[in-house]
């Protein structure tokens, strides 16, 4: 294993995260959820040596991670953090190319193979046309890019990613983690990475790791998720004490949207009726009435006129 953590607890004073006992290869993608202050930050920084264990110990390439100077760990970690420090006066090529130093002296130029290898990650990350600008140019999606291009560039065997796909749009959001499951399949790196997208980034993870009530559970993604229920269902949220909801039958996406327009719309005790959803179709039933809509507006009409 490349990584290991044995009775590892992490926190600051206290605990965030108690006895955890796992491993990941390399070739692994491994997604870190949790909610927030949960200790998902601590445990990555505990992970690069910035933040001491309090108890326990990190394993990596079977050498003991507090033995490691942090050009040692470097060289094994490539770290992107969701809020970094923005170098002034740099080019999107001048961050990326910065990964490359990690391995020469600072005097030292880039060879052309480097060379090729930015503007290879540059076109891959679709930063071409902003090759040439400066960060402060930059959209925060477009600036994140390019942190993550710098990671990449650095050529370490394990990449860990703090919330990489934050400021990004749908589009880029799948393009980022496709890449980074190319490059743990094709190029045998592992990818460690924090996200909220959790629907969108299970699809491109092996393994995940949940920190919940101050435990890290683990295990391949799919399993998981199952464990969770919580995860995988949509939450109805009471906001208003005087809205008392229908039954709704239909689908969990369905039936969120509904008990979330009738909640803003009506304010008043809806127990009496009965909604069913199928074939596109809303059917409401009481023992007064029976009406089938197409839409929310034929919704709110029906429920106007009755109620």
């Amino acid at each position: 294993m490349f990584l290991e953590l044995k009775d590892t607890t992490f926190g600051h004073k206290e605990a965030l995260i108690s006895k955890a006992n796992t491993s990941l290869a390399l070739g692994e993608v491994c997604l870190l959820i949790g909610n927030n202050g949960v200790g998902k930050t601590t445990l990555l920084k505990s992970i690069l040596n910035q933040i001491p264990l309090l108890k326990g110990e990190i394993y990596l390439k079977n050498s003991l991670l507090k033995t490691l100077s942090s050009k040692q760990i470097a060289a094994q970690i490539a770290m992107v953090f969701s809020k970094a420090q923005i170098p002034a006066n740099y080019t999107v090529k001048d961050l990326v190319s910065l990964g490359k130093y990690l391995h020469y002296p600072y005097y030292f130029e880039l060879t052309k193979e480097d060379d090729d290898e930015v503007e290879r990650l540059i076109h891959d990350l679709n930063l071409q046309q902003y090759k040439n600008f400066s960060l402060q140019q930059l959209s925060d999606g477009n600036l994140q890019k390019t942190f993550i291009g710098r990671a990449l560039a650095q050529n370490s065997p394990m990449i860990i990613l703090d919330e990489p796909t934050t400021h990004l749009d749908e589009e880029n959001k799948i393009n980022i983690l496709k890449l980074l499951r190319s490059l743990a399949k094709t190029h045998n790196k592992l990818i460690l990475f924090s996200s909220h997208d959790w629907r969108l980034a299970k699809e491109f993870a092996d393994k995940i790791w949940i920190i919940h009530n101050k435990n890290l559970e683990t295990g391949i993604a799919e399993e998981i998720l199952l464990k969770h229920n919580e995860l995988l269902n949509g939450r109805l949220f009471q906001m208003d004490d005087a809205f008392v909801p229908p039954h709704i039958s239909a689908p969990e996406m369905e039936k969120e949207m509904l008990y979330s327009f009738l909640q803003k719309n009506f304010k008043k005790n809806l127990s009496d009726l009965k909604f069913t959803f199928h074939s596109n179709i809303w059917e409401i039933e009481s023992s007064e009435i029976h009406y089938k809509c197409t839409s929310f507006t034929d919704i709110s009409n029906i429920l106007s006129k009755h109620l």
